[in-house]
């Protein structure tokens, strides 16, 4: 039993807005931990201003708090809330690096608080460079030739002595900010400068490359009774150099020895015992190719990314038993759920492959250096499960959402061998695709090795899957037995039918005809040496199905996921897939989730009936739905991932609840979209559609400038732009590829921007408030600040934008959810996009007035009527753009028509002025760096640094000092109202008690 029976209170510490480095991963670990210690009769206090997340929903914890993630923040709360324990391993680097500071500074000893699992000096030992270096040591464990340095000139000694390259690892640091491998002088110094500003205790280790070393990762678990067990093996793809959340990764280790494998299995819990940690521990490993010989890296002494993959590669919840090992538990106490007769301290095995790969967002942003190394530049990433190497990376391919087709990228194809080669010398995101095109003109093995230090093993699996692509070219009239080889070896059908010129309807029906289909395996974490009592699948093509579905007379719906995290698609369509399953499930269905993601909360398995972990592709989601045999399928929750299936499942005839195919046609055809509001009597822009660039050209002459570009069917604003005049739209139209086409013309009106989230039934419709932008119509609204209630429209607007939404949700008799956009220019209103599904905003609308309209539109999908609501918010939220220029360093920050944020908070106050207060404020003590022409108000100039000349040197100098920028006139203004505000104290969300409010 717990031996801290006394902790009935725990303050548990978020990770806060997504940035590159510290994604979705955190949502799923913080809201397990949640669950966890209440289901253990703890009272949980939260803090953490990421509005977009589970974890910040009222029924995971008690109390939320969206205040600014600062120690000030935080013993404020602490004073009110008077807790027990903290739980800070869950919530990333922010979490720890909070907890180490509240520690330091005496704040939790003078309230009585205790730090729950690992103690401070375990998490130091671990995250302080030069503790961790004296430790290994002392262990006799090999860490690579390195110093702890403190300034440029030791860290110029030491490269004199051993040579470069080398390689900067800045202390208490996430997703290698500030690091770096320097190959001279000049790069040492500057990435030095930037590393130390980036540690919060200014110290980096700077170390011997070791750069084309097999790396390997070990996820562990630790109880305080001493008891440890190794969770999960990972292997990366890519060699030492390039950051692990960079890196393709294999579960379990793939090219290990048996001897190896114990070797750095007996290591990593040596570690973890010696550093004392409670709970979940993540371990790095060089291992040299070579020889036996071996170095540890680094140890995260917390739950991490690779926590989340090894939790849902190995169905082991790492998260939910690290918090109850908190409490004080003990492994051999704690069964598994997912078996619910093994327990935590038996170690998983698996009978199958995990293949993690990353999604960048350079297919957004083509311009930016696409180069890898030791930091961090993913969004997200997905995970695919199969029996051999091969379908696990074609399955991982199809997860991506890329224009790609399996190991085909068209603009790898493109390049000359040199270009290839350079492209994998020096490592990008394209290097997968690089590697195999190479391949496929006669490069060999041990070539692409040499270039690259991918080991052998990993490259043959790419051979055999290009081996297999040829036998498909050559072999036009297939039979049953190579089709059959070819599925079972990961082929989609779109790849197959592209590789022997037939089309995708053609594969399908040869394999319905051949009886080839796909059978669903299931993940029990113990190689089905005992039983398991999940519902939790994955794809093949061979062997006996696991699962066959009965009928039990409840409606069977599947939910479609929003796939890998990136910019203009995060974790806020995985709120609205969370929450559409619980309505599901609270309505009679059997709730069915695919989704290929591993960070998020809807691939934990134990939230719908039945979890499949599959890309989502036509033919992936049309075989579990053929499996299923279910009655309808969902698009509305799954943002344009989902939305972009419509039309196919539509023709397969897949009933689709809500939006379809025609309702698509009508808001994005600008001919259709133009008659729905001119049916209605509702203001509209000049707009125009153009299949070529001379048409667009045509078209803005007629609208006049300025005009906005946007192609139809994109996420986060992807492609838009705006000209001011022709030779601006010609330069644009330039650079767009044929996929760009048809391009949507329209008129670029400045003036205020709105929007609201509606839930309809056909005929009643549920607006339960106005959004108010705070950046000019232009600004994405990703990118814009937004105040939740709007303070600034008349009565008069308000009833007018209310009135808007409805005509339009009856006018198309819609069903569900749905987002639209306005701009007010003066007094006259106009609709400027209409979108049929859960938009960004959701979450946060549904926890500002304390009522979830994702529960609401589910009822409307499943045809029950709603009922409308009037809404009371006795506050001010404002919520506020999070960028990732740490990582994405030659992004510029102006704000633009394309989106570039990769999070978003929220923070509240009694009023506007406080709330906005507390978004400014990052307990930092350091000034702002505005950079726009002429801000209107300098009266605070003695406290902000001000650049009239937009120079990116600059901003990139404030950026690795850690300083806010501001390049907005707008924004900035708005850190001028938040200035103008006395100080407020936190406000509490509790469980829809003094909160906003819905009523009928």
């Amino acid at each position: 039993m717990p031996k801290n029976i006394e902790i009935k209170k725990v303050l548990v510490i978020g990770s806060g807005p997504i940035i590159i480095g510290q994604a979705a991963e955190f949502d799923y670990s913080g809201t397990q931990a949640c669950l966890a210690l209440k289901e253990e009769g703890c009272e949980v206090i939260l803090l953490n201003n990421n509005p977009a997340t589970i974890m910040t929903d009222p029924d995971v914890a008690d109390t939320v708090y969206f205040e600014p993630m600062t120690a000030a923040s935080i013993e404020k709360i602490i004073k009110t809330e008077k807790p027990d324990g903290l739980i800070a391993s869950v919530g990333g680097q922010t979490g720890l690096n909070l907890a180490l500071e509240l520690d330091e500074k005496g704040i939790l000893e003078a309230h009585c608080v205790k730090l729950l699992g690992s103690p401070a000096a375990s998490i130091k030992q671990g995250e302080d460079r030069d503790l961790f270096r004296k430790l290994m040591h002392d262990m006799k464990e090999p860490i690579p030739e390195s110093l702890i340095v403190h300034n440029a000139e030791e860290a110029l000694d030491f490269a004199d002595e051993i040579g470069y390259p080398i390689i900067i690892r800045p202390a208490y640091t996430l997703g290698g900010k500030g690091g770096g491998i320097a190959s001279a002088e000049k790069e040492l110094k500057e990435m030095l400068r930037h590393g130390l500003e980036a540690s919060p205790i200014r110290q980096c280790l700077v170390e011997k490359s070791i750069a084309g070393f097999k790396e390997v990762e070990y996820e562990v678990m630790r109880d305080a009774a001493g008891t440890s067990v190794a969770i999960c093996s990972m292997e990366n793809f890519d060699p030492v150099g390039i950051h692990t959340g960079d890196s393709i990764v294999a579960a379990p280790s793939q090219t290990l020895t048996d001897k190896e494998h114990q070797m750095l299995r007996t290591s990593a819990l040596r570690i973890i015992g010696e550093l004392g940690i409670i709970g979940g521990c993540n371990i790095q490993f060089a291992l040299d190719p070579n020889s036996r010989q071996y170095f540890v890296i680094e140890v995260n002494p917390r739950v991490s990314r690779s926590s989340a993959l090894a939790s849902k590669a190995t169905g082991y919840p790492i998260a939910r038993i690290a918090a109850k090992l908190a409490l004080g538990y003990t492994l051999d106490e704690l069964k598994n759920p997912l078996t619910e007769t093994t327990y935590a301290s038996f170690e998983p095995a698996l009978d199958y492959v995990a293949v993690k790969f990353p999604r960048w967002p350079f297919d957004k942003f083509k311009d930016l250096d696409r180069r890898l190394g030791t930091k961090m530049k993913a969004t997200g990433e997905v995970m695919a499960l199969s029996r051999n190497m091969e379908a696990g990376f074609l399955k991982a391919l199809d997860s991506l959402e890329l224009d790609t087709v399996g190991a085909f990228m068209p603009e790898i194809m493109k390049l000359e061998d040199k270009e290839l080669d350079s492209l994998m010398a020096k490592a990008d995101d394209r290097r997968f695709f690089a590697a195999a095109e190479r391949m496929r003109r006669g490069a060999g093995i041990e070539f692409i090795h040499q270039l690259t230090k991918i080991d052998r093993y990993f490259l043959g699996v790419i051979q055999s899957v290009l081996k297999i692509e040829q036998e498909i070219k050559l072999s036009p009239d297939m039979d049953q037995k190579q089709l059959s080889s070819w599925k079972e070896k990961g082929f989609s059908d779109v790849a197959i039918a592209f590789l022997s010129g037939r089309h995708e309807t053609e594969i399908k029906e040869l394999r319905k005809q051949w009886g080839i289909h796909a059978v669903y395996k299931i993940v029990d974490t113990c190689a089905a040496e005992f039983e398991a009592r999940t519902n939790y699948f994955y794809s093949v093509y061979f062997g006996e199905q696991d699962y066959v579905p009965v009928k039990n007379g409840k409606k069977r719906i599947v939910i479609i996921g929003s796939g890998p995290n990136r910019i203009g698609q995060g974790i806020e369509f995985d709120y609205s897939a969370v929450h559409g399953i619980k309505a599901l499930k609270n309505s009679g269905c059997e709730a069915i989730m695919i989704n290929s993601n591993p960070e998020t909360v809807s691939t934990d398995y134990e939230l719908a009936d039945r979890l499949y972990f599959e890309p989502l592709t036509f033919e992936y989601v049309m075989n579990v739905v053929e499996h299923e045999k279910a009655d309808a399928v969902i698009v509305q929750f799954g943002g344009q991932t989902a939305i972009n299936l419509a039309q196919k499942l539509e023709e397969a005839g897949v009933t689709l609840l809500g939006t379809d195919h025609q309702t698509l046609f009508t808001l994005e055809d600008r001919e259709a979209f133009y008659r729905l509001l001119d049916s209605c009597g509702i203001p509209r822009v000049k707009g125009m559609a153009a299949q070529t660039a001379e048409e667009a050209i045509a078209a803005a002459g007629t609208i006049g400038f300025p005009v906005l570009l946007r192609p139809s069917y994109v996420i986060g604003g992807k492609g838009m732009a705006a000209a001011e005049n022709e030779k601006e739209l010609a330069a644009l139209l330039k650079k767009a590829d044929e996929a760009a086409f048809p391009i949507l013309i329209d008129q670029f009106v400045q003036g205020k921007e709105a929007e609201l989230d509606l839930v309809s039934d056909g005929e009643n419709v549920w607006i339960p408030l106005i959004i108010e932008h705070i950046e000019r119509a232009g600004v994405h609204s990703g990118d814009s600040m937004a105040i939740l209630p709007a303070q600034s429209f008349s009565n008069t607007q308000l009833s007018a934008l209310r009135d808007y939404g409805t005509a339009i949700a009856r006018q198309l008799s819609y069903k569900g959810i749905m987002n639209i956009q306005f701009i007010i220019e003066e007094n006259r209103i106009y609709v400027l996009e209409v979108n049929p599904r859960a938009s960004r905003t959701v979450p946060a609308v549904s926890k500002v007035v304390q009522a979830s309209l994702i529960e609401e539109a589910t009822k409307a999908l499943l045809g029950e009527t709603i009922a409308e609501q009037n809404c009371t918010v006795p506050f001010t939220a404002v919520k506020f753009p999070v960028f990732s220029a740490h990582a994405l360093h030659d992004q510029s920050l102006d704000l633009g028509p394309e989106m570039k944020s990769t999070g978003e908070g929220m923070c509240i106050g009694g009023n506007l002025e406080e709330a906005l207060k507390k978004v400014f404020d990052d307990g930092k003590d350091k000034p702002l760096l505005v950079d726009f022409e002429n801000p209107e108000d300098r009266q605070l100039s003695s406290c902000i640094l001000y650049s009239p000349a937009k120079m990116e040197h600059i901003r990139k100098t404030a950026i690795a000092y850690g300083q806010q920028v501001i390049t907005d006139e707008d924004t900035y203004k708005a850190f001028l109202t938040g200035q103008s505000a006395a100080s407020s104290e936190p406000v509490p969300i509790i469980s829809g008690k003094d909160v906003g409010t819905c009523t009928l």
